[in-house]
Formats: structure tokens, C-alpha cells, sequence
């Protein structure tokens, strides 16, 4: 299998195991997210994996197999089916690693719903035309790119180095395209010295940059410092979410609360998203638990940065 940050290693999902049963596509959900012509105008997750067991249509790629994917399926039926009753309506995509740089699932599911997804695409930095692919992806509705330390072959502290990974930023700035980062606090100084250079690229640090506040990794002032002081470039944001990965990792997640006030006062709501990271969430709790938190527990956001977190970031970054 390649060296790259696996689920197991950059989020500790407490070993849990799904069924198959239990994950299959629901035939009816009584959602409207089927309708083209519904206005939607609801919250906004901004991070969710879909994948398929159909590996003959969509096959895995190298060093992946079928055993690898747990749970085995996750369609956006069973997706919509969590989000019954959340008032959620439109979900950002994130190309799943099972298919490496084939992007080709994501996109159907995408045209299967329209209005109700965008994308979250994975192209390859060291490809023949890497510009070209990203705005080829961005006409199918893919508006974000992923990128972490294993796309670039070097460490978290030279991972950006490669011309190849910067040119990303460039075309990232050109077309206005984000860069969603996913990354620990250690690929942090790189970040910054490519938002400076490329100050107008949108970038977005996945799941709160993986601030654990467990035993697992335990989080200091210093590692909240070095995401916090981040905030001076004014196109990097910060998806708030995969709460059943960090800290206690029990809802409702109110240990997470200090953490969450930290990072938003230093960004600000609008440059905040929040984000499930299904369907993590849901092998590990309830999708209302992530939501509650940032709807029902944190205090210290008036309604309207709840409503920014919730739906107005994502909403500009995804679905303008």
C-alpha cells in the first residue's frame, strides 16, 4: 500500500467496524434531494466521503482492495437518509483515497443530484498537465482540491517544496480554486510560506488540522498557536468538524468547545465551515451530534456566525 495518511493513522477512529448491512443504501428517505428545482438554501456540510462496491464500474486504485473499504459502501442515499430531519440540503464531496486520482464516482454522484453537491476533487501534482485537469474538474462542479504530504513524496516539513505542489497554489490563485489541506500541525510552516507567496489562493485546513485533544496526540497551546497564527492570510479557512475523532471523542463533544472558540475567534466565522466527515461520523455517533454541537452548544457564537459556520462559508467557497 502507498505511504499515505490513512484514515487509522490521522484520525483514530476508535477501531469501529460497520457492517454491510447497516450501511446499505436505504431504498426511500423522504428527503426533497432528489428535485433539480428545490431551492436550498439549508445548511452545509462540507465534507463528506462516498464510495461504492461496484469495483468493476469504479475500480480501486493501486495498492487498495476491497478490504480495505469500511464500511464497505457509503452511497448518498444512505448519506441522505442521516441527514433527514437536519435541516442540511447541500454536501461538499471529497474524493475518497480508495480511488486515488479517479475522480470518476464523486462526479457521478454529482450529476446524479444536482444542486445538491459539490466537489472536492484529487488530481495528480506530478501528472502531464495538472492546471488543465483542475479546470477541467472545476467545470464538472469540482470547485476544491485535496492535497496532504503523501501527494508531494516529501515529510510534513518539506512537503510543499516540490515545484509540482506549488504550482497547484499557482493555478489555485489563477482560477480561484481552494487547496483543502489534509494535514497536521507539523505541514503547517510550508502553508505559510506558500500563502505568501500565492496570497490570493484559497486554502482550507481539514477537520480542525487534526488537533487531537486526547492521549493519542495530545494538543498544546503551542500546536493551537501554530494554526491560530495562520490567520493572517486572509484566503486560508478552517473546516470545524470531525468531532468523533478528536478529544474525548463521545457527543456531544462539548470537551471540544475551548478549542472550537479558539480557532473561530482567530479566523472568524467567515472563514469557518463546519463538516461531518461522514461516514465516520455516523460509524462512530450520530450525524445530529455534529451538527448540535456548533447549532446548540457553543455559546459563544451569536446566530449569525452560526449561520456562517453552518452554511454562509461553505455556500462561497462550494456552491458559488
Amino acid at each position: 500500500m502507498e505511504n499515505h495518511m490513512t484514515r487509522r493513522d490521522c484520525l483514530k477512529t476508535l477501531g469501529a467496524s460497520a457492517t454491510a448491512a447497516s450501511f446499505a443504501a436505504k431504498s426511500a428517505f423522504s428527503t426533497d434531494l432528489s428535485n433539480p428545482e428545490k431551492k436550498r438554501d439549508g445548511y452545509i456540510d462540507a465534507h463528506v466521503h462516498v464510495w461504492t462496491s461496484d469495483t468493476e464500474r469504479y475500480p480501486l486504485a493501486e495498492g487498495y482492495e476491497k478490504s480495505n473499504m469500511n464500511p464497505p459502501s457509503f452511497a448518498p442515499e444512505e448519506l441522505f437518509h442521516h441527514m433527514e430531519g437536519t435541516g442540511v440540503d447541500r454536501v461538499n464531496l471529497i474524493q475518497m483515497s480508495y480511488y486515488g486520482f479517479d475522480n470518476s464516482y464523486m462526479l457521478d454522484v454529482m450529476d446524479r443530484y444536482p444542486g445538491v453537491f459539490s466537489g472536492t476533487a484529487i488530481v495528480d501534482p506530478f501528472g502531464p498537465d495538472p492546471a488543465a485537469e483542475m479546470k477541467r474538474l472545476a467545470e464538472r462542479g469540482c470547485h476544491a482540491f485535496r492535497i496532504q504530504p503523501a501527494h508531494s513524496r516529501q515529510p510534513p516539513e518539506t512537503w510543499l517544496q516540490p515545484e509540482p505542489m506549488e504550482k497547484l497554489f499557482a493555478t489555485a490563485q489563477k482560477e480561484q480554486l481552494a487547496l483543502s489541506c489534509l494535514i497536521r500541525t507539523d505541514a503547517l510552516p510550508e502553508v505559510d510560506r506558500v500563502c505568501t507567496i500565492y496570497p490570493e489562493a484559497p486554502v482550507i485546513i481539514d477537520h480542525l488540522c487534526l488537533l487531537d485533544t486526547g492521549d493519542t496526540h495530545p494538543v498544546t497551546d503551542e500546536h493551537i498557536k501554530r494554526l491560530t497564527s495562520l490567520n493572517k492570510h486572509k484566503n486560508l479557512y478552517i473546516k470545524v468538524g470531525a468531532f468523533y475523532a478528536l478529544g474525548e471523542r463521545t457527543p456531544p463533544y462539548l470537551d471540544l468547545l475551548p478549542l472550537i472558540e479558539k480557532v473561530v475567534e482567530a479566523f472568524t466565522p467567515d472563514r469557518c465551515m463546519w463538516e461531518t466527515d461522514c461516514p465516520f461520523q455516523v460509524v462512530n455517533g450520530k450525524y445530529e451530534d455534529s451538527l448540535a454541537l456548533i447549532r446548540d452548544h457553543a455559546d459563544f457564537l451569536s446566530q449569525s456566525d452560526k449561520d456562517k459556520i453552518l452554511r454562509g462559508t461553505a455556500e462561497r467557497i462550494f456552491f458559488d
